[in-house]
């Protein structure tokens, strides 16, 4: 059984919105690092956002205020809802978890020890 199973990815249009859905284990929530990361073909994996225990959210510059990261605990899941989506935006989207909570951050999460399948997300102009 995967430890992290990602939904919700789409193909829509420029200026639309998506929510992906991550399914965890659930001790992952209180001592993890948890986040998503992208990546298009033939480029390195992109951190995106990450969060720890609902707090401690952080963004990269390039979907800070677009994007919103958060964590339901009653349901085990992890979502990043995307707003006001851009072409620069098409990629897979992998929902990660790193041990430990410290260092947490959104260039943290690319390098994350665990990460699911990956959802695809397309936007078009």
């Amino acid at each position: 059984q995967a430890l992290l199973a990602e939904s919700g990815g789409d193909s829509v249009q420029a200026g639309g919105s998506l929510r992906l859905s991550c399914a965890a284990e659930k001790y992952m929530f209180s001592s993890y690092c948890m986040g998503w990361f992208r990546q298009v073909p033939g480029k390195g994996r992109e951190g995106v956002a990450s969060i720890v225990r609902n707090s401690k959210l952080s963004y990269s510059e390039s979907v800070k205020d677009r994007f919103t990261i958060s964590q339901d605990t009653a349901k085990n899941i992890l979502y990043l809802e995307m707003n006001s989506l851009k072409p620069e935006d098409t990629a897979m989207y992998y929902c990660a978890a790193e041990p430990g909570t410290w260092s947490c951050g959104w260039s943290l999460i690319a390098s994350a020890k665990y990460s699911g399948q990956g959802t695809q997300v397309t936007v078009s102009t």
